[in-house]
């Protein structure tokens, strides 16, 4: 048990940060602007954030928006107002009043862990701040492993910047060499992919449309990274997409086990 915890320290600094539990990924999750692109001295935009099957489509529950982080274009905090938490979705409102690109992320980070107590196999979730003093007296063959989760979008008022896309380097995340946006049909787009900020090389990411429920195939894309954790989508139709991944790392030396997923939201214009 105490080498097990003294392997786990340098994370849980991390992990402590970001205390909510990540939700479970059996559904798609997603975080919609109305809008991505304004134009003006300043500018509101409302959001959507759900889990669902079908992309955009509330159905399965609402986002729980206590992981919550806008930046704006400077690299300062905003602030989300008139939230409001329903049965299926979530809604928010920005006020856009620097001139610039913002990131709305919505980041959850927790800990899971097996073991073994009075000979029998049991699990445990929770935040990781809370690691591992809730595990009870007597646990044994303690395995944790650290989960991350990333829902995010992007909105820009005016011309945009790159302040704000900056990577946090905790778990997985998109790093924009296309603007995102700034997405045109028929014109390629590219990204990278990193986890912990470094390059997920042959990483599967699904691409979806939405407007799933007006058409009879789901029009799903799939593409993969290359070595450098790069992926380039060349958009059919405008519209919104959702950007989804998932990455399992093993334990490996002082590294926990960990899984991190990222959702995110894009708009294509014509």
């Amino acid at each position: 048990m105490k080498k097990t915890l003294a392997l786990i320290a340098p994370a849980l600094a991390l992990a402590a940060a970001l205390a909510a539990p990540m939700s479970a990924q059996a559904h798609r999750q997603w975080l919609m602007p109305a809008f991505t692109n304004l134009s003006g001295d300043d500018g509101w935009v409302s959001f959507d954030g759900g889990s669902s099957n079908g992309v955009f489509v509330p159905d399965h529950n609402a986002m729980r928006l206590a992981g919550l982080t806008i930046t704006a274009p400077d690299g300062t905090a905003a602030t989300a107002e008139n939230a409001l938490e329903a049965r299926y979705r979530s809604t928010f409102d920005l006020h856009l009043t620097q001139a610039g690109t913002y990131r709305i992320a919505n980041v959850s980070s927790g800990m899971m862990a097996s073991y073994t107590l009075d000979g029998e196999q049991k699990r445990w979730r929770g935040a990781a701040a809370d690691f591992p003093s809730a595990l009870p007296a007597g646990a044994t063959d303690v395995r944790p492993s650290l989960n991350n989760g990333r829902t995010e979008t992007f909105v820009t008022l005016g011309a945009p910047n790159t302040t704000a896309l900056a990577l946090t380097g905790a778990g997985l995340e998109l790093e924009p060499v296309t603007h995102p946006t700034d997405l045109v049909v028929d014109e390629p787009a590219t990204f990278k992919l990193v986890n912990n900020g470094q390059p997920v090389a042959n990483l599967t990411i699904t691409v979806a449309r939405g407007g799933v429920r007006y058409r009879d195939a789901t029009d799903d894309m799939t593409v993969t990274t290359d070595a450098q954790g790069a992926f380039t989508i060349t958009w059919p139709e405008a519209g919104m997409y959702w950007i989804g991944a998932n990455v399992r790392t093993d334990a490996s030396g002082d590294q926990l086990a960990s899984s991190s997923s990222y959702n995110g939201v894009v708009e294509v214009l014509p």
